[in-house]
């Protein structure tokens, strides 16, 4: 008797944990488990920032899928989706395709520009290893560029964030801790330098508790960053955004956007009903009217029905949501009840650079300074305990043992 193929596409958050947990739940005789990434490492999402910023390197958020995945349950396949058929229940690849039984889409994010002319074409992204490595390239040329040119261009030194939800903020937070390093390193005067974040919001952070907002924009503030809130990004230029009902421009020589996410286009491309950019799923993250089809992480929106709004797309989210899918799908094979996503808010910590951060925890108890900071830490180990075992957590951590 053949057994069911199940074919996870993406190694994000969701599709490595969603993995990991199939790889555990079932038994080798039940099912043939498939992995599809384009690259042979999943990376911290959530520490991309720091990446882009300078402050860690690239390799410090990456992790090598075959480390952490067991190869003698599943398959990896290194290859990049190009169509979902699921009427014929075929993946199309660049170098070939794949069938399936059960498939579960996690195939991540692309930046959402919401309609301004010039993100896409003139804005710099947070969105993998490669493009934040290019930025943090980016910024260190330009003052490079400034510090060796007998023609000083000020505004090139500026660095333009759009978006001041969490990865933006957190994003200014590394610039307010790099860029004092970079202007000694290339022997620039710290005030040369702006770090500039602009917000449509009335307040940074939307969402956030708002004792905890105003810590932190003292915070970045005392540390040089400058805000723009309640300002519309009318549009993007090559040389920085134009803002405003007065249509005022602001120059930089580095333009960062880090104003939200929407699915990968293959799934739309693929023939599925986007709404706001994602697809609405059931409770049991199923697409409607297709029992084999799960989609999870960025991918999706899970609607709370207690409160009649999605829940949070983060990594936290996307991390329960596995946990959903993985047993949703051993249900199925064993032709038992599935279960409703709901879920568990554990609180959430902003890191603000350096020794800095602060957020809520369990019961919405507030955190500030170093204790956030540590806390912000612990979190991002967990996840890497609950991928990885001690062993990444050794190798990867942020919290030092010795």
């Amino acid at each position: 008797m053949r057994k069911p193929k199940i074919l996870v596409l993406g190694a994000g958050y969701a599709g490595m944990m969603t993995t990991k947990k199939l790889s555990q739940q079932l038994r080798p005789d039940e099912a043939d488990i498939t992995l599809v990434n384009k690259h042979n490492y999943h990376y911290l999402t959530t520490w991309l920032h720091e990446v882009a910023a300078g402050t860690a390197t690239p390799n410090s958020s990456r992790v090598m899928i075959s480390d952490v995945v067991n190869t003698k349950r599943v398959q990896l396949h290194f290859d990049s989706v190009v169509e979902i058929k699921k009427d014929e229940q075929r993946v199309i690849l660049e170098n070939g395709e794949l069938s399936y039984d059960y498939l579960v889409i996690a195939l991540g994010f692309e930046t959402a520009t919401f309609g301004i002319p010039g993100i896409k074409e003139h804005a710099l992204k947070i969105e993998n290893i490669n493009s934040s490595r290019y930025i943090r390239d980016h910024i260190e040329f330009q003052f490079a560029r400034y510090s060796s040119s007998d023609e000083k261009n000020e505004d090139a030194l500026n660095i333009l964030v759009g978006g001041a939800g969490f990865t933006g903020i957190e994003f200014v937070g590394e610039l307010a801790k790099r860029v004092p390093e970079l202007c000694k390193e290339y022997n620039v005067p710290r005030e040369k330098v702006r770090i500039i974040n602009v917000e449509a919001a009335p307040n940074i952070l939307p969402g956030f508790d708002e004792e905890l907002v105003e810590y932190a924009q003292k915070s970045l503030e005392e540390r040089g960053v400058e805000f723009r809130i309640g300002t519309k990004i009318q549009k993007c230029t090559e040389e920085g955004f134009i803002v405003g009902d007065d249509h005022e421009e602001i120059k930089a020589g580095t333009v960062v956007w880090t104003g939200g996410v929407q699915a990968n286009p293959v799934v739309q491309q693929s023939g599925f009903e986007l709404v706001k950019g994602k697809v609405n799923v059931d409770g049991d993250l199923r697409v409607p009217g297709h029992d084999n089809l799960f989609i999870i992480g960025d991918c999706s929106w899970v609607m709370d029905k207690e409160n009649d709004r999605p829940y949070p797309a983060n990594a936290q989210s996307a991390i329960q949501e596995a946990e959903t899918c993985a047993s949703n799908l051993t249900s199925l094979l064993r032709n038992e009840d599935l279960q409703d996503f709901s879920f568990d808010y554990k609180g959430t910590v902003a890191s603000l650079g350096g020794a800095d951060a602060m957020g809520t925890i369990l019961d919405d108890k507030k955190l500030y300074g170093m204790k956030a900071k540590a806390m912000k830490n612990i979190i991002d180990d967990r996840y890497l305990f609950l991928v990885g075992g001690p062993k990444l957590v050794l190798k990867k951590g942020k919290v030092k043992f010795f």
